[in-house]
């Protein structure tokens, strides 16, 4: 990616108003173009010579100089610059991670959207490290709490271990029920560390304290979503231990239809 600083510059250009709702990105994004004699006699756009995103705590730039990428993120108060920083390129994409995520949230966007431009620019998805691996379910549901912390606050901890828990203990109780344990495995893999990654890819300072739309903050919606998760699999738990099949994959279809989508349950 860094072998080719205008490919990268060029890729940021065309795929990130993709990533973002069209009124969003209209704001929030710029592009600068450098257009000589000949591109604008033959009708050429120009190369592509800075990215400009405006995030709710970032102003990320992206310039080429000469052949080398220079980064800037710096921070305003009513258009004045109160911080400037020159990270590192892969700093300053974790953060523009970050920013789009937040971004994708304020406007009830579709995070997937964000991450699915980052991979197609080679930038990890953020928070992928918050995965429950099919091939050791009962590994990954250990270690989940533990790549948690530091990075959201200690009871969200707590209870991600307890939910953790309550699955690793009902995974054995529908061992060889084939859709009950696909149910459990579901949850595990993906409705849990997805609602999970889709908080960890925001900023954490604006993910605790921003107020979105509805008044809440993200903090606060992935609190409620844990809540519905820990309720649902108790009772999941629960049918499991009293071999109600009919429960369990009633509690299923309800998580089903609430987590699908693995991300944050946003207001519009």
């Amino acid at each position: 990616m860094t072998q080719d600083p205008q490919g990268l510059l060029d890729g940021l250009a065309e795929r990130l108003p993709a990533a973002l709702p069209p009124q969003v990105a209209e704001a929030s994004l710029e592009v600068e173009r450098d257009r000589s004699m000949g591109d604008r006699l033959a009708g050429r756009p120009g190369r592509v010579a800075q990215v400009r995103l405006r995030g709710p705590e970032h102003v990320l730039t992206l310039r080429l100089a000469g052949r080398r990428l220079v980064a800037e993120a710096q921070r305003e108060v009513r258009g004045v610059v109160i911080a400037r920083q020159t990270p590192p390129l892969a700093g300053w994409l974790e953060l523009l991670a970050g920013q789009l995520h937040a971004l994708a949230a304020e406007a009830a966007g579709d995070a997937a959207a964000v991450t699915r431009t980052l991979a197609g620019l080679g930038v990890a998805e953020p928070a992928s490290d918050l995965a429950v691996d099919h091939a050791d379910v009962p590994g990954g549901l250990q270690a989940l709490p533990l790549r948690l912390e530091g990075r959201v606050p200690p009871d969200v901890v707590t209870q991600v271990e307890r939910i953790a828990d309550l699955l690793a203990d009902t995974l054995p109780r529908v061992a060889g029920a084939f859709e009950q344990e696909q149910t459990v495995v579901r949850t595990a893999t993906d409705y849990l560390p997805g609602t999970l990654r889709a908080y960890a890819a925001l900023p954490p300072q604006w993910a605790a304290s921003h107020r979105l739309a509805d008044g809440r903050t993200a903090l606060e919606v992935l609190g409620e979503q844990l809540d519905v998760l820990e309720h649902a699999v108790t009772r999941m738990h629960d049918a499991a231990v009293g071999a109600d099949a009919r429960a369990l994959m009633a509690n299923g279809a309800f998580l089903a239809d609430r987590f699908a989508t693995s991300s944050l349950d946003l207001p519009d």
